[in-house]
């Protein structure tokens, strides 16, 4: 993903950021869902703005849940990770696998 985001010239740290974001969100999906493949995507959606998404296959209904993570957790953060990183974010159902489509909106910068 990140020599296609180099190919639309986006800064270096940008790149970085949305690698990241689609990471996490991919490792929500994995983690957190009945999930035996995840759909990602990553567009320009105008010249500043970039949007990630991942699709899953969680028909359940259910909305992300927040978690409060304790300083010795190992896990439970990537969600705070995203709003920090992200302009903003949302969970919405998925036109593309009937499942959720978490999706995350990065500026670039440019």
């Amino acid at each position: 993903m990140g020599a296609q985001l180099a190919k639309w010239g986006l800064p270096e740290e940008v790149r970085d950021d949305a690698v990241l974001l689609i990471s996490e969100l991919a490792t929500n999906g994995v983690c957190h869902t009945p999930s035996a493949r995840l759909l990602c995507g990553v567009g320009l959606v105008t010249d500043r703005s970039l949007r990630i998404e991942v699709h899953d296959h969680d028909y359940t209904g259910g909305d992300l849940t927040r978690c409060v993570p304790c300083v010795d957790d190992e896990s439970g953060r990537g969600l705070f990770i995203v709003q920090a990183i992200a302009e903003t974010w949302g969970v919405e159902r998925s036109a593309l696998t009937g499942g959720k489509a978490v999706w995350a909106i990065l500026s670039t910068g440019c």
